[in-house]
């Protein structure tokens, strides 16, 4: 059966460029389980943009001497080119900065305070000393007054996960520039979460096929689930939608309460863009549609406890029910696939400390389907991990290259050379219809491990598959049958060419660049998963902006066995992978440490 398959993705903050780190938890996760999918023949809807507003963009504009809206536009250019670089197929990925955006997320805050679940109180508010502007939250840093954590966050604790606010850590300093901040109350607006911890803890006690790691983490947030502020003292974001609030340049709703709004409203974008206005609903009001939440584990707090606050509020309930008050009923999530995270060289990431390696930088002297590889393999899926180079280099030559790369290349580079198409399949042996039906069966071990989110695992499966025609070959020798047994070696070459034709479709997830080049080795035509493209979105009032999307419904790919024709002309083949010499990382280990001194 069909199903509606929502992949909302963790927005990246447009305030810089993004670094690996970034995208091992929301990037490539996401996208391997979204190509997967509609290889499979769901329908999906992949959405997320850059997330534009807060006062992390005001300081970094400040820093740069530039406006927010300057700031924002122009890595939200760099940020979209890095993603369609890495492949990410998004059916819309678009920014927060839309008139649409501000439409739903208003609607949202208005709907949620005249039920009673947004309230007034009063905070205490960080502001910088030295600029006189609002401090958010994650630009403050202390010790926790729980577990005594030295580099606690304004709004939470890594270490012990209990949500703070910033007036609650002992000898807080900003981030920004080491000084003390000046808290002065204030008057905010609030989500009251703690009139939705009953239902929240039904719920996601239910989620057993959650990753424990976020079930366990999701279930203590509960434990003292305090209202959260949901309005800051800024000039930068969305507006207020209370007749009070409207001229006021001084209150706005905070980033967060929108960023997480933008899953609904990059889903309502899109089916505007694609001329299907009321499309959008069937993910959001379909009780049999999934939605798939992916981010890094700093961010389940938001998916897993305010967002579904937020999406119950509104609709007075939980996935198909008929709801009762104005707000419509909205699906909340599935599943909340969470990355761990990933260090660099022993290090945390630190863009200001020179510890990172961009995207577009890796992009620039490496292969995509590289990087992917590396984070779905050796990523922090399940665990915090440490990318170093030289495990880089490792993994892509004695793995990706020698277990993938050399198979395809060495059975392409014979076959092309004994026959020059494919050979016939009319003389097969048992061992040879052997192998080909254990590659088949890989379909529906390696579609399953996709479907529980288990990438890693998924993609090593796809090593041994390949690994064992590696082994068929060893033993068949089609390299002397070619000298002696002309009729035997394509029988032979045939069974590779349809286990390698196979095992194309089934690394296509993980591998989108290089498993196109080897569907066109083979002499196939069009693309097998579809192909990313940038169009401009055109909105009501005649403002205009960039959407990263594709045309999927184009992809000649399913996820099912292939059919190799006999005496179908093969290209002359290519390497698919570059092998990486030892010097990469001396190299890549000196350009760090001129970052980290500089």
């Amino acid at each position: 059966m069909v199903q509606n398959i929502l992949v909302s993705v963790a927005w990246p903050y447009a305030n810089g460029p993004r670094h690996i780190g970034h995208v091992a938890g929301f990037g490539v996760p996401s996208d391997i389980f979204a190509r997967y999918h509609r290889l499979a023949g769901n329908r999906v809807l992949m959405v997320s943009g850059t997330d534009e507003h807060g006062t992390p963009i005001t300081v970094q504009a400040d820093k740069e001497g530039v406006t927010p809206k300057t700031l924002v536009d122009r890595y939200n250019g760099i940020i979209t080119e890095d993603l369609m670089k890495l492949g990410l197929s998004y059916d819309l990925f678009t920014r927060t900065t839309t008139l649409n955006h501000s439409v739903i997320t208003q609607d949202l805050f208005k709907t949620l305070f005249e039920k009673g679940y947004i309230i007034k109180k009063y905070m205490m508010g960080a502001f910088s000393a030295r600029t006189g502007h609002t401090l958010p939250d994650r630009f403050l840093e202390g010790t926790c007054p729980h577990c005594a954590f030295e580099e606690a966050r304004g709004d939470q604790c890594d270490n012990c996960g209990k949500q703070l606010d910033p007036e609650e850590l002992i000898n807080p300093r900003s981030k920004v520039d080491g000084e003390p901040p000046v808290f002065r109350e204030s008057e905010h607006f609030f989500l009251d979460l703690s009139a939705f911890v009953d239902p929240l803890r039904r719920w996601i006690n239910d989620q057993e096929h959650w990753r424990s790691n976020v079930r366990r983490f999701s279930l203590n947030l509960l434990e003292d689930l305090q209202p959260r502020a949901i309005t800051r003292d800024l000039e930068w974001g969305i507006t207020i939608p209370l007749p009070e609030y409207e001229d006021r340049s001084d209150k706005k709703i905070y980033v967060w309460f929108d960023a997480v709004t933008g899953y609904l409203s990059a889903s309502v974008e899109w089916a505007d863009y694609v001329g299907q206005p009321d499309a959008w609903r069937e993910w959001w009001q379909n009780p049999e549609a999934r939605h798939y939440y992916f981010m890094g584990k700093d961010n389940i707090v938001f998916h897993s406890v305010i967002w579904p606050s937020m999406l119950i509020g509104y609709g007075n309930g939980l996935p198909g029910s008929l709801g009762t008050g104005e707000g419509e009923p909205l699906g909340i999530p599935f599943d909340v696939v969470s990355s761990e995270f990933l260090t660099m060289e022993g290090r945390k990431f630190s863009s200001s400390r020179g510890v990172v390696i961009y995207v577009k930088d890796f992009l620039d002297r490496y292969d995509p389907d590289a990087l992917r590889f590396y984070l779905t393999i050796a990523g922090p899926e399940s665990q915090d991990t440490d990318f170093t180079w030289a495990e880089f280099v490792r993994r892509n030559n004695d793995e990706l290259v020698a277990t993938w790369g050399n198979l395809v290349n060495r059975v392409m580079s014979m076959t092309n050379k004994a026959f020059g198409k494919v050979p016939p399949n009319d003389k097969l042996q048992p061992a040879d219809r052997e192998t080909i039906e254990k590659v088949e069966l890989a379909f529906g071990s390696i579609g399953d491990l996709i479907e529980k989110c288990s990438f890693k695992a998924a993609l090593a499966e796809c090593l041994l598959t390949a690994d064992l025609v590696n082994r068929y070959l060893n033993d068949t020798e089609p390299w002397q049958l070619v000298k002696t047994d002309m009729e035997r070696a394509g029988a032979v070459l045939y069974t590779a060419l349809q286990c390698i034709d196979n095992l194309k479709v089934l690394l296509a997830p993980f591998l989108p660049f290089s498993c196109q080049r080897l569907h066109q080795m083979l002499g196939y035509q069009g693309s097998l998963s579809g192909e990313l493209r940038f169009d401009e979105h055109q909105e009501k009032n005649g403002d205009s902006h960039r959407v990263l999307t594709g045309d999927y419904h184009k992809r000649v790919g399913t996820w099912r066995p292939t059919a190799l024709p006999p005496g179908q002309a093969l290209q002359d083949p290519q390497p698919l992978f570059k092998k990486l010499d030892d010097s990469v990382v001396t190299e890549e280990l000196a350009r760090m440490e001129t970052r980290v001194a500089e």
